[in-house]
């Protein structure tokens, strides 16, 4: 074998079988499932836990007392490790903590907001913390504030995103050039051949929350998933910047929103036509008419709902096979 085969299959196929996120979460896998709202409770965490990644409650649709049920839930269908997503944005962001705290959840994962709010009194208390970012200034931001590694999302990722619609391919490599801390892309992978480029760009891990969306342990309604192994390429769009950063399926309320922009409606109009639960009417409740349905520009080649622990493995059968073709290729710069 050529030395630069050898090197090339040295460093990925280490990356795979251990790194500094494999090392840092205690996993099998680089593979993180997305904590999001209204699809990720704590069956489709436990399930993809116990297929070596690392699952994630989404905390930001639950009461407190929810959070505490679906974190017992957890501990009792997996012994492996797994996280909980914890928007900074939410109104009883103290009580999740306290749920966090007592039931010693090990990894939390930090959005929406200032990372150095709860940073140092979580991993004071043993908690390692994970914050997501949209940009370089935001990742420096987080490492300064003492995370053990951050997440940098590109434009192409579901739900509330950055609003400057830097690609996943722009950003990581960009936020690998100036970060110590270990980098998790998140934002348009949904597969192993997506996974190998996040990590040839210079990530250690992933984050994937819309092909998980589409899987039989997520609590997204039946009908949200199957309008999601439905779309097509540009069946989203992101919207709502003058609120929060939103990408969606383009559905009767998305076009409720296009008019009201052609009509140069006010930032009040538009918070009032998205009103309260809009989210929930959508995925959680099933109304594909006049519900928020979020999810990201990799559900066009979402193409089946299966069990969670069939899409981990096929992630990594594609992204070994991937290696291969890439490692068996006659082309070289020599």
């Amino acid at each position: 074998m050529p030395y630069w085969l050898f090197l090339f299959s040295t460093i990925f196929g280490r990356r795979m079988n251990k790194n500094r996120i494999t090392e840092l979460f205690g996993v099998k896998y680089p593979i993180v499932q997305a904590g999001m709202i209204w699809c990720s409770g704590w069956e489709l965490a436990s399930a993809v836990s116990n297929a070596g990644g690392l699952g994630i409650i989404g905390s930001g649709s639950m009461y407190p007392e929810i959070l505490d049920l679906h974190v017992s839930k957890c501990k009792k269908a997996t012994d492996r490790p797994f996280a909980v997503n914890l928007p900074m944005l939410y109104p009883d962001i103290d009580k999740h903590i306290e749920t966090i705290l007592k039931h010693k959840v090990p990894i939390v994962f930090t959005s929406a907001g200032n990372p150095k709010t709860w940073t140092q009194h979580l991993k004071d208390n043993g908690v390692t913390v994970v914050h997501v970012v949209s940009s370089v200034k935001f990742a420096l931001k987080s490492e300064a504030a003492g995370v053990d590694a951050v997440v940098a999302e590109g434009f192409e990722a579901g739900g509330h995103n950055g609003i400057d619609e830097t690609t996943t391919f722009t950003l990581i490599p960009a936020v690998k050039k100036e970060l110590k801390i270990p980098l998790i892309a998140a934002g348009g992978v949904g597969s192993g051949r997506g996974m190998l480029a996040a990590m040839a760009l210079g990530a250690d891990g992933v984050q994937i929350g819309s092909r998980f969306v589409a899987s039989e342990e997520s609590s997204a309604h039946p009908k949200f998933k199957e309008k999601v192994v439905e779309l097509k390429d540009g069946g989203t769009k992101l919207t709502l910047k003058e609120l929060t950063p939103v990408r969606m399926i383009k559905n009767e309320f998305y076009q409720k929103i296009e008019e009201a922009y052609a009509r140069d409606a006010s930032v009040e109009e538009l918070r009032a036509l998205l009103g309260r639960g809009r989210a929930k009417k959508g995925m959680f409740e099933g109304n594909m008419e006049e519900g928020e349905l979020e999810i990201g520009q990799v559900s066009s080649i979402i193409d089946e709902i299966k069990p969670a622990a069939q899409i981990v493995r096929d992630i990594v059968n594609e992204y070994e096979e991937a290696l291969t073709e890439l490692s068996s290729t006659k082309f070289k710069f020599s």
